[in-house]
């Protein structure tokens, strides 16, 4: 007869999950025998929480907590909070129920509806009045990791610089660049931010040219078991306009320098004739100054009186004569 009751149990779970379209994760267990449930934010969480001699627990009373005090669900004898009974904390109104046709056998599971990232934590299904007290734990844990998108940044000599942005993820990913062989590609720094209890994170790199020009953003959650990844198919043209890029920089860049070049040189020959011109005008004034000087004193012989030419006739006679 137990046989047949777990049976039944377990057809009903086979019911549960795939009719009614319910994602209950994934379940394990540590050392401890605690179980651990893991789902992906906004689908619906299963706890497990059922009596080891699954016994008819219509009429019992057990209690579901989260992180020690917060209240979860309640059920005394047919009263719970979904049907009148207060005290239920307001995260969870309105979002968990039990499974009545189950309690005949023991079974005092809970499902969470619309699971956020603030559900994570430790819960407790408590039956205070079993003799022996029977206490379940089961560890909630509520991922969240939007598909990663790639847009292409630049094209420069170097290569296409991609970006890879992953907006929302929980619990904190690893995300890298990989190419169409699946090797890790250099990239620069990662750029994290956190807002809301979710992460931002921003990765570029700088790729070149390979056999498929296919490469890979990989987002990994080692906590949830989770990994997702976006993909981009590069054109060979942009690979060519990188290296035209890298041609016509060198060339523009040997332009400009010959400008450079070309007007520093003329820059200096227009020095050079400004110095030359004012050398030659200064030159032609000196000559025209000593010019205008000797005229007026040619002027001034002819100009002075006869008495001082005779004088300057006699004493050139006279020095004449001596000689």
């Amino acid at each position: 007869m137990l046989q047949l009751k777990a049976l039944e149990l377990l057809f009903f779970w086979f019911c549960l999950l795939t009719v009614s379209g319910i994602t209950p994760g994934h379940m394990d267990t540590n050392g401890s025998g605690d179980v651990r449930v893991v789902v992906e934010e906004g689908s619906d969480a299963i706890l497990p929480c059922s009596l080891s001699t699954k016994e008819n627990a219509e009429e019992k009373l057990f209690d579901w907590k989260k992180d020690g005090p917060k209240e979860v669900f309640f059920y005394d004898g047919g009263l719970h909070y979904n049907n009148g009974r207060p005290g239920q904390d307001h995260q969870f109104k309105g979002r968990v129920s039990h499974f009545q046709e189950e309690l005949k056998y023991g079974n005092a599971s809970i499902i969470i509806r619309n699971t956020k990232v603030t559900d994570c934590g430790n819960y407790s299904c408590d039956f205070p009045h079993l003799q022996p007290r029977q206490i379940f734990n089961i560890q909630l844990l509520v991922g969240a990791a939007a598909e990663p998108s790639i847009t292409i940044v630049n094209i420069t000599e170097f290569g296409v610089l991609l970006q890879c942005d992953v907006r929302g993820a929980f619990p904190k990913p690893t995300v890298e660049w990989q190419d169409g062989a699946g090797n890790k590609l250099t990239a620069e720094e990662t750029q994290v931010s956190e807002r809301e209890g979710h992460f931002y994170i921003t990765l570029q790199t700088t790729v070149t040219k390979t056999k498929t020009n296919r490469f890979y953003c990989v987002v990994q959650q080692d906590d949830i078991g989770h990994i997702i990844s976006s993909n981009i198919a590069l054109p060979e043209k942009l690979f060519e306009d990188t290296c035209s890029r890298g041609d016509v920089t060198g060339w523009l860049g040997g332009i400009f320098l010959g400008a450079v070049i070309v007007a520093a040189v003329q820059g200096f020959l227009v020095a050079t004739k400004i110095i030359t011109v004012r050398c030659n005008k200064g030159a032609a004034d000196e000559k025209q100054k000593n010019g205008k000087k000797n005229k007026r004193v040619e002027e001034s012989n002819l100009q002075a009186p006869p008495g001082s030419r005779a004088q300057e006739n006699g004493f050139c006679r006279a020095h004449s004569e001596e000689v």
